[in-house]
């Protein structure tokens, strides 16, 4: 957790975090920008879909006993067909398994991915958790 004495460096974080947020759609509009490891932070083997960046400054890693919550989002100028067939075929061949709700199941964990559009953007949630 961030310490609120260190004002200064936090201020100078968030503001790079601000900025990097704020060109995001320029950027993923122009030149299909993705995260540079091509998965999605938080979660090893989690790929990120080719044109979709992460926005890390909205993202939550949280690691207990009980397992991991992860919440990540990733955004970019990317149908939202493309992006849920591209998880439907990916996820299954990492051992995740689609259940009835539409989530995906693995080693007693359950990652939900949830799809959102607006100004030609898509914005994927990825919400991982103890099943």
């Amino acid at each position: 957790m961030v310490s609120f004495r260190c004002s200064r460096r936090f201020a100078v974080l968030f503001a790079a975090l601000l900025w990097i947020g704020l060109g995001l759609p320029a950027g993923a509009q122009d030149s299909g920008a993705q995260d540079s490891d091509g998965f999605v932070g938080g979660v090893a083997d989690l790929p990120l879909m080719p044109g979709l960046a992460e926005m890390p400054d909205r993202g939550l890693i949280f690691d207990k006993p009980g397992g991991r919550i992860v919440e990540a989002y990733a955004a970019g100028a990317v149908a939202p067909g493309a992006v849920a067939s591209f998880y439907d075929t990916t996820l299954p061949q990492l051992g995740w398994q689609r259940d009835r709700s539409g989530g995906y199941l693995r080693e007693g964990e359950r990652l939900e991915l949830t799809l959102t559009e607006a100004a030609g953007l898509v914005t994927v949630q990825f919400r991982l958790f103890p099943q």
